[in-house]
């Protein structure tokens, strides 16, 4: 992790009509860093992610994403983002190598990129005998870390992880999150946002949104000593209890 800034937020609101979504929300992530966005149903963590991907233009307030505006450079910024959701990543009526050359070739890999990197891919996820199966045959946690794999697979400047563990048993998550290391250590910056407060302590620094703002934003440690406790879970806990939206 370094101290040059690659995601910048000020004041970032999203209004749809009298409700507002995110008011004013501002922070900074660094490049390298795990940065995890925490929030109970309803904090607004998904609408910000979507203004932060250039999918959805806020109502007030900037960002820059990777030096690029989110109002006028949408473009440049997917081209330099890779994104993962829970609820959608890979084609499932697609082989493992299908799925991996139809996301490299989206992201703009050359041939001899892909070949190379799809080799290297199925070798490191172990997926040799799978990679001609299709993947609605692959166990969930395989599915995880191959989707996450593809996100990557252009070694984006950050990757949008949208609760990516959801499901998954405990060891596949640990797994899961040794890919995470891997690819912060090669410089890639994670914006991750997780149900699991366990998975708070692997980030860096987290930040706690409640109905539309941030609560808090530090690392977990400072963050536990701030409101003496020995977990996330407490943390997270006594600043969601109050929260008034239910679904986001």
């Amino acid at each position: 992790m370094t101290s040059e800034v690659v995601i910048k937020a000020d004041k970032l609101t999203k209004r749809f009509g009298d409700f507002i979504a995110t008011n004013e929300v501002t922070f900074e992530v660094y490049v390298g860093e795990i940065f995890g966005f925490l929030g109970a149903n309803g904090a607004g963590k998904t609408t910000a992610m979507k203004m932060l991907c250039g999918l959805s233009k806020p109502s007030s307030g900037n960002a820059t994403i990777a030096g690029f505006d989110i109002y006028k450079q949408t473009e440049e910024i997917k081209k330099n983002i890779g994104y993962m959701s829970q609820k959608f990543s890979l084609y499932e009526d697609l082989t493992v190598i299908e799925n991996i050359q139809f996301f490299g070739g989206i992201y703009g890999l050359s041939d001899k990129q892909l070949k190379a990197k799809s080799n290297e891919l199925i070798e490191t996820l172990g997926l040799q005998n799978e990679a001609k199966k299709l993947v609605t045959s692959l166990p969930l946690g395989w599915k995880q870390k191959l989707a996450f794999s593809v996100a990557v697979i252009h070694e984006p400047k950050i990757v949008f992880l949208d609760e990516p563990t959801g499901g998954v048993d405990p060891v596949t998550r640990r797994q899961f999150w040794d890919l995470i290391y891997s690819a912060a250590d090669r410089g890639i910056t994670i914006f991750v946002t997780t149900h699991y407060m366990d998975e708070a302590e692997y980030c860096n620094r987290v930040s706690i949104m409640v109905d539309g703002v941030i609560r808090a934003l530090d690392t977990p440690a400072n963050l536990k000593r701030q409101y003496s406790a020995t977990l996330m879970d407490e943390v997270f806990y006594e600043l969601a209890r109050g929260a008034k939206r239910k679904s986001d």
